[in-house]
């Protein structure tokens, strides 16, 4: 992995006011850390920062990492970005050991035409979108490819059937799925049914309502003839 270089500055600000301060003047606040060494709050420079991350390198890309002087190795453990803007406002910068192994999470790049979507009219799932591997912090690989060329429908391919590389150790579930094919008709066998079931109970409301409708209508006849009597005693007066 290629390494890249990024310099930082000690901070003191640590209130929510001077904060939002510091990253208004175009800076990012963040934390280095590193296994035996206390914690340091800092800060970089907002588009320096933004540049490395565009530069295709991605978040696990072995870093440089200049703190007021003094080099440190590190990886960026965690961004948090804006709710809105999605703009990083902290970073996680972690100290790390060229000499031994770390655990990070890696990208899955899906690559190929399917034959299952392609000839079969099957809808890809993309199910996983990130592996979890163990490994020395120069041999962090910036994505690993999912071949899905080869895919048919109702096939699937899962951690297991990734390529081995030399040096990498997948600790990711061996068999969580990474992608699959669904045949389109399990799609619509749902709606399907739903509609099948809706057009059945339809008459059975409507013949309901009939029979209600001529139940009531019964009591209106007997009226009548319970009213007859009362016609025959004004006669009998």
């Amino acid at each position: 992995m290629k390494e890249i270089a990024i310099a930082a500055e000690k901070r003191d600000v640590t209130t929510k006011h001077n904060l939002k301060a510091l990253r208004e003047s175009g800076k990012i606040p963040a934390v280095f850390y590193a296994e035996g060494e206390q914690p340091v709050s800092i800060f970089v420079d907002t588009k320096n920062f933004e540049k490395l991350l565009g530069g295709g390198m991605g978040s696990n890309a072995l870093i440089n990492l200049n703190i007021a002087g003094q080099n440190k190795m590190v990886i960026i453990k965690e961004i948090q970005n804006h709710i809105i803007t999605e703009k990083p406002i902290h970073i996680d910068f972690q100290g790390v050991s060229l000499k031994k192994k770390i655990e990070v999470s890696v990208h899955l790049k899906i690559e190929g035409e399917a034959p299952g979507v392609k000839i079969g009219g099957g809808v890809l799932e993309h199910i996983l979108r990130e592996v979890k591997v163990r490994c020395l912090p120069t041999d962090i690989p910036q994505h690993i490819v999912v071949d899905v060329s080869k895919l048919d429908i109702n096939h699937a391919i899962a951690v297991r059937d990734l390529p081995i590389t030399e040096g990498l150790e997948f600790i990711s579930d061996p068999a969580s799925i990474i992608v699959n094919i669904v045949a389109p008709t399990e799609l619509e066998e749902t709606p399907v049914a739903a509609a099948a079931a809706a057009a059945t109970a339809e008459p059975e409301v409507i013949a309901k309502g009939k029979k209600d409708k001529e139940e009531g209508a019964a009591p209106a006849a007997g009226a009548d003839k319970k009213a007859a009597p009362a016609a025959g005693a004004e006669q009998k007066k």
